[in-house]
């Protein structure tokens, strides 16, 4: 039985959440802009907008100063540690800001990559994004060796047991992404902590795409590491990693000599963006704010989907969201998919079995078959968006995967990515649009 089938929260009250979303009422030539660009970045609720700027008009400073602003600075940060603490289900002191995912992986890998060299090995995959690909393939000037899982190319899923049969007593960390940016595709990512354990290895999971679709338990996942970036779920453009506190305090980060040695602030460099970080708090609490609206009686902390609700917390209140969010984007993802599958030119990649749909976020990549040069992602994406669909064209940095389904050269993918404040009548004029410009 799916998560849907199982969890019957009530309906997102779709109207409610769009009118968070001031960006939603543009329009492009007309039409009603439609922003099907989630992968590559969501809108912002009005009230990220107002904690940023609120945060610049009345507490801008830097920290630790013996003077108002600083103090209210210094608390910001750590209501925004707590806030990301909860989403991720983790200690505050064990959540690192920085300015991006790749930035902040680039600096993991350079503390990893201490203490690794010849003989050593981590394990990534083809179906990541290249931030959580080129920092591990940096590590080959010190002797590293760097291993590939592969994917099945049919349905653009990871070949766990390939990945399994090269793990071995050299390996050091595996890289792994919680969901494909580009296919949408989910992978069994406790599984292959608990493998990564089994070797004595690190594992580092790059959460960017899964944070907006589904509920994050770095607890429950047991990782080392989990990297997210809040503009893909509703916040200012911001990186957070997740490490767990015994390796944040062992590790050897590159810093300046003036900077504390304690955990998180021993691996956050120079000042932060302040300003943003006020927005990560509040997109947060947007996320939990759904929880209340959708089921105003939220579970327990650390309970699980489908517990009997009865106390109120933020973290109960992002289960609560979750599983509404979950709802409403899987509805509407199997309307969308219904719809490509109809236009026999268009060809999707990724998992198109229904039953299992629960392995798949609301991410389609399409191509259109034999196409000519009227139809590459590139024509599509801009015939779309003068129609004011905004949608993605290219590899979004998955090149490991478009080259290995050889459609690098021939432009990628047209991306398709739905979030929780689309509708159903978004996809339907979508879909009216692609047989209008692409044939039935």
């Amino acid at each position: 039985m799916s998560i849907a089938e199982t969890f019957a929260p009530a309906e997102l009250d779709i109207d409610w959440v769009r009118a968070q979303f001031p960006a939603l009422a543009q329009t492009v030539n007309g039409h009603p802009a439609a922003f099907l660009d989630g992968p590559g970045g969501t809108q912002v609720p009005q009230r990220v907008i107002d904690a940023i700027s609120n945060y610049l008009r009345r507490d801008n400073a830097n920290t630790c100063g013996a003077y108002a602003t600083s103090r209210r600075t210094d608390a910001m940060l750590a209501d925004a540690r707590a806030a990301m603490a909860d989403f991720l289900n983790c200690g505050a002191d064990e959540i690192v800001f920085g300015q991006n995912m790749t930035m902040l992986t680039y600096a993991m890998s350079r503390a990893i990559g201490r203490d690794l060299g010849p003989g050593d090995e981590i394990l990534i995959t083809r179906l990541d994004h290249d931030a959580n690909v080129s920092p591990w393939l940096a590590l080959e000037e010190k002797g590293v060796t760097i291993r590939w899982a592969e994917i099945h190319a049919d349905d653009c899923t990871l070949d766990v047991e390939d990945l399994a049969a090269k793990l071995n007593s050299k390996t050091r960390l595996v890289a792994i992404g919680y969901a494909s940016n580009a296919v949408g595709t989910i992978n069994p990512v406790k599984e292959i902590v608990r493998l990564a354990h089994s070797f004595g290895a690190l594992a580092y999971v790059d959460a960017v795409h899964y944070a907006p679709h589904g509920l994050i338990d770095v607890a429950d996942l047991d990782c080392d590491f989990l990297v997210c970036s809040t503009y893909k779920f509703y916040g200012p453009h911001m990186g957070v990693l997740y490490g767990k506190r015994e390796h944040l305090e062992r590790l050897r980060p590159y810093k300046v000599r003036p900077l504390s040695e304690a955990v998180p602030l021993r691996w956050e460099w120079g000042t932060l963006n302040h300003e943003c970080i006020a927005g990560v708090a509040a997109c947060v609490d947007y996320i939990a704010e759904i929880g209340r609206h959708e089921n105003p009686t939220s579970r327990k902390s650390g309970e699980k989907w489908g517990t009997p609700a009865v106390v109120t917390t933020r973290r109960a209140a992002i289960i609560s969201a979750f599983e509404s969010i979950h709802r409403h984007e899987h509805g509407l993802m199997n309307r969308l998919m219904a719809g490509l599958s109809e236009i026999r030119r268009l060809k999707i990649y990724g998992i198109t079995d229904p039953s299992c749909f629960d392995w798949r976020c609301p991410t389609l990549a399409v191509r259109v078959v034999e196409q000519s040069t009227e139809e590459t992602p590139l024509a599509l994406a801009t015939k779309l968006g003068d129609r004011g669909f905004f949608t993605w064209d290219g590899n979004y940095y998955a090149l490991n995967l478009t080259e290995r389904l050889d459609v690098e050269k021939s432009g990628g993918f047209l991306r398709i990515g739905l979030v929780h404040y689309n509708t159903v009548q978004e996809v339907d004029r979508l879909l009216a649009a692609l047989r209008e410009i692409v044939g039935a």
